[in-house]
């Protein structure tokens, strides 16, 4: 059957593509995994034990180490999946052994707006269904795990409210006093559920829970999430754990949930979800699906674990961060290349020719709606002025000492002269540039990437982050919106600023990374503000503190924890052929 994307939804050319793929035992074998290394789970999926596979593949040569990462996107994304397993095709044409690794899709966007994160087109990671629907479990434990962290503080509170001291004592418990105003986890759950933002809980008697505010954030924004992404193996996992921060007590001390004595439950529920799902591209290269998405409210990069058996397994290694460089890449950089020791040899920043003009002062592009002629007919103008967005990631990605890559995600309505000015602007900026047409014709499309990658990772780089861990907070946040974001300064609300007080006063806390939290849609704290914004201040409104995941999140402007379903939401079109059970309409 010949695939054609003009022609066929994405969940169609997936599931002709799986009729042909190549069991998971077959994919192992190739990329050299042993048997007793492989965890089956089903004829064309598997978990790979991580820790059996990097003690044999100790000694073995390093591969080349690719981030993908793009510029800030439109509300319809740039096609960083896509260009990651189209990139993993094109070398793969080129006979290089590759390993790919990418994020686990969010039950919240696949089913809201944004659809899967399985790529697009001829390049796409399968099995489809699973890899957007559950994959192997693992975010169904993050969320029983954070939740049952959740369950351990409420119950405790209450306890501890109705109970004496020697009624305590007989359940060998040891008053904490938490105090009820300081509590600072939420909920989880992986939906986009803006009515469970903000809720109420114990209501009713005294046996129905300690009555106090409370409220949901979506299950890949649990720290718990940002553990398994930078967790080196079980041991360090379960270390993260127990250092998880869930509330103060009435002297100001924090509470854990080792202080819960929930840890050790908490990380019986992650022994699985700790070891890389394993899956392929259409064209058959291997790809780890491992840890969650959203580099705008949390850490937004696929596993260490993951990126360690990759670097290993192949000649090349392809992972991606979440969103826009300033956000997905910088974290990358600054977080977990500090966190893994693994140092990237090119990162390839994508971009669209319709992004680029909505940048340069185009119409608002929305999903569902039709694009304005602007995006489909040639506006040279509109992309030159556009192109300073561009510029502005290159520039980011220079700074760490890595030569950036860019990747021309090409449309059919792109005109060759615009194309020509994207490339120009490019390489008169420091970024080698390609053309590529994955999406279209899958590895044969991305030949050129491909080879321009090839010769990035053969240049000499000079990697450096952007500040060292004993640069107080304040300084680094600074340097993080001047330097990356383009602001002219940092403000703070009172709330924000003793909290940054507090955490540089504390010699373990100051030494924890910076996480920042804002809007993707911006190289601002406001997603409305596009192009490359000049002369704002960023507005840091509170910081959060993950002591487990080894990093502080300063909050910038409105961005919510939780975010809402919109009016037209992909579920209404996913179902089931009751006759096959196969899912219809994911994308």
């Amino acid at each position: 059957m010949t695939l054609d994307p003009v022609k066929m939804k994405d969940w169609q050319i997936a599931e002709a593509a799986e009729a042909t793929m190549k069991p998971v035992s077959q994919l192992a074998d190739e990329m050299g995994l042993q048997p007793d290394e492989l965890i089956p789970m089903g004829r064309t999926l598997a978990k790979v034990d991580y820790s059996a596979a990097l003690t044999r593949l100790s000694d073995a040569p390093t591969a080349k180490y690719i981030d993908v990462t793009a510029i800030t996107p439109t509300p319809l994304g740039e096609g960083k999946t896509t260009t990651a397993i189209g990139l993993l095709e094109g070398l793969g044409k080129l006979g290089k052994r590759v390993v790919g690794a990418i994020r686990q899709p969010s039950s919240g966007p696949t089913f809201n707006i944004k659809g899967s994160a399985a790529g697009g087109g001829l390049a796409q990671c399968i099995p489809l269904t699973p890899l957007s629907i559950r994959l192997t479990g693992d975010i169904d434990s993050i969320t029983n795990a954070h939740n049952l962290a959740m369950v351990a503080l409420s119950s405790r509170m209450q306890h501890e409210n109705n109970y004496d001291d020697a009624r305590l004592a007989k359940s060998h418990l040891k008053r904490i006093d938490i105090a009820p105003e300081t509590v600072q986890m939420k909920w989880v759950i992986d939906f986009c559920a803006q009515a469970l933002r903000n809720i109420r809980i114990g209501l009713g008697g005294k046996m129905d829970g300690y009555e106090m505010d409370s409220g949901f954030q979506i299950s890949v924004s649990s720290e718990v999430m940002a553990i398994l992404s930078v967790a080196m193996d079980l041991k360090d996992l379960r270390e993260r754990m127990a250092k998880i921060v869930v509330a103060y007590d009435k002297k100001g001390n924090e509470v854990t949930t080792a202080d819960l004595e929930v840890d050790g439950a908490m990380t019986a529920w992650m022994l699985e979800a700790i070891n890389p799902n394993l899956l392929q591209t259409i064209e058959g290269q291997p790809v780890f699906v491992h840890a969650g998405p959203f580099a705008n409210i949390a850490i937004g990069q696929s596993s260490i674990v993951a990126d360690k058996l990759g670097v290993k397994l192949g000649e090349y290694h392809v992972t991606e961060s979440g969103f826009g460089a300033d956000i997905g890449f910088e974290k990358f950089w600054n977080l977990k290349c500090r966190m893994s020791g693994l140092t990237p040899s090119a990162v390839v920043i994508v971009a669209t020719i319709r992004a680029l003009k909505m940048h340069g002062g185009g119409p608002a592009v929305k999903p569902g709606m039709p694009l304005s002629t602007e995006y489909t007919e040639e506006n040279l103008e509109l992309l030159e002025k556009g192109c300073e967005n561009l510029i502005a990631h290159i520039e980011t990605v220079k700074k760490s000492g890595v030569q950036p890559v860019v990747c021309i995600n090409s449309f059919h309505t792109d005109t060759k002269a615009e194309i020509s000015l994207v490339r120009k602007v490019a390489e008169q900026n420091g970024a080698l540039a390609a053309v590529s047409n994955h999406w279209l014709k899958g590895g044969d499309g991305a030949i050129e990437l491909a080879e321009t990658v090839i010769a990035a990772c053969n240049k000499k780089n000079s990697f450096r982050f952007l500040y060292e861990l004993d640069t107080p907070l304040r300084k680094r946040i600074e340097l993080i919106a001047k330097e990356i974001y383009g602001a002219s300064g940092v403000t703070y609300t009172d709330g924000a600023l003793e909290k940054a007080k507090a955490i540089e006063a504390d010699r373990q806390a100051g030494k924890l990374g910076t996480c920042m939290v804002k809007t993707h849609l911006s190289l601002s704290h406001d997603p409305d503000i596009k192009g490359r914004p000049r002369n704002w201040e960023l507005p840091i409104r509170d910081i959060l503190v993950y002591k487990g995941a080894g990093f502080v999140a300063p909050v910038a402007g409105a961005i919510k924890l939780m975010p809402g379903t919109a009016s037209n939401p992909a579920f209404r079109r996913i179902d089931v052929d009751v006759n096959t059970g196969k899912v219809r309409g994911l994308f």
